[in-house]
């Protein structure tokens, strides 16, 4: 990587780039690069890098970074995301298993004076080390195979951070544990031996509880959405086994506040039911990934409406709910006007939005909304005031 880095660093490729920000990547792949011991592609990846970037992880848009190729920048965590969790954790010694293109090993090492990254992938680790050297960033790079690190490993460390790959061999989604790379179930027992505190970045499809089950040392669960997608879910183990697991439901760059719940809390809870008020209630898909519809009925004092429709309802509009409140009424499908204007939401409903869209000629957007649902007396819709 160091002579094609040292490449793609000249100030006239560098300037290239600059220029070509905004232009077609699949229109310049086809044009010839106009410096001989750089390729088309190669700054292609440079270009699409500082793109994602942009929105992504915008503190690397700085002279002399270098991006690696697209899959490594989608398997990255964003900024917002690796930021949120660096503020969780602190210690002395810091190891990242997997470190990847380094964004999370970046913010989680903040609050740690030693740090070591682990990545099998040479170009990548190789990128990452000089990117944190333009950062002014010290770590030790150990170029290895996670497995083989461990079986050789020496040292013990206060926090260990792992990203395992969700893909299998040909390249298809994985969600259980086992399948994972690495196996988590089979090295949970040794990341423990060597590390007081384990943290893992998961599925934000995963099961939570598929997770309660297998891995017994968990003592925290972060679900982290960032503007209501849920983005990751992030387990805590320990050696201590803990009694009461604690949940947190976060939603970043929205500006509620974080939702904090333990399994038995929403064991013990019980939902009332009403038909529809004055106000419609939508959770945070944090909330709802993290299935606590009984508990939001009762920590909030809300009705729900159905006891398969999370949606909730109240005669006097309450603060501080952690997902959007709406002012609405049950209205009658003949009120729709066609080529109206609304945000379609189809929660306990046969119709997907789509399917409605199209039955009432709608167009969708707008500061409406039109919530097809289902409440204890049927189906109905309701709209926003």
């Amino acid at each position: 990587m160091q002579s094609v880095g040292n490449k793609i660093l000249d100030q006239e490729v560098r300037k290239y780039i600059s220029a070509h920000l905004n232009t077609d990547l699949h229109s310049l792949l086809l044009k010839k690069s106009p410096f001989p011991e750089v390729t088309m592609q190669e700054i292609v990846q440079q270009i699409k890098g500082r793109q994602v970037a942009q929105k992504k992880f915008p503190f690397l848009l700085k002279e002399g970074i270098i991006f690696p190729p697209q899959l490594s920048l989608e398997q990255s965590s964003s900024e917002k995301t690796a930021f949120y969790k660096s503020e969780l954790l602190k210690g002395k010694k810091f190891i990242d298993l997997t470190s990847g293109f380094g964004i999370d090993a970046y913010y989680l090492s903040k609050n740690f004076s030693e740090i070591t990254l682990v990545e099998q992938n040479t170009e990548l680790l190789e990128i990452v080390e000089h990117n944190w050297t333009v950062l002014g960033k010290k770590a030790t790079f150990i170029n290895q195979k996670l497995e083989d690190f461990l079986s050789q490993n020496k040292e013990t460390f206060d926090l260990m951070y792992l990203d395992p790959a969700r893909r299998d061999n040909n390249k298809n989604k994985v969600f259980l544990l086992e399948d994972l790379s690495p196996n988590i179930l089979e090295i949970q027992e040794k990341l423990l031996s060597i590390s007081g505190e384990v943290v893992i970045k998961l599925s934000p499809l995963i099961d939570l509880k598929y997770l309660v089950s297998t891995l017994p040392n968990i003592f925290r669960i972060d679900i982290i959405a960032l503007k209501n997608e849920v983005k990751e879910v992030v387990v805590f183990l320990s050696h201590q086994q803990s009694a009461e697991i604690n949940c947190h439901c976060v939603n970043l760059e929205s500006g509620e506040e974080t939702f904090t719940f333990t399994f038995g809390d929403e064991e013990n809870a019980h939902a009332d039911f009403d038909e529809p008020e004055n106000f419609i209630y939508i959770p945070n898909n944090s909330m709802l990934k993290a299935g606590v519809f009984n508990l939001i009925s009762k920590r909030f004092g809300l009705k729900k409406l159905h006891s398969n429709t999370h949606l909730y309802t109240s005669h006097q509009r309450i603060s501080h709910f952690p997902g959007r409140v709406l002012e609405a009424e049950v209205i009658d499908a003949k009120q729709i006007k066609k080529k109206s204007q609304f945000n379609i939401i189809s929660k306990n409903y046969p119709l997907k939005p789509e399917e409605i869209k199209k039955k009432y000629g709608l167009k969708d957007g707008g500061e409406n909304y039109l919530i097809f649902t289902q409440s204890k007396k049927g189906k109905i819709i309701i709209k926003s005031v």
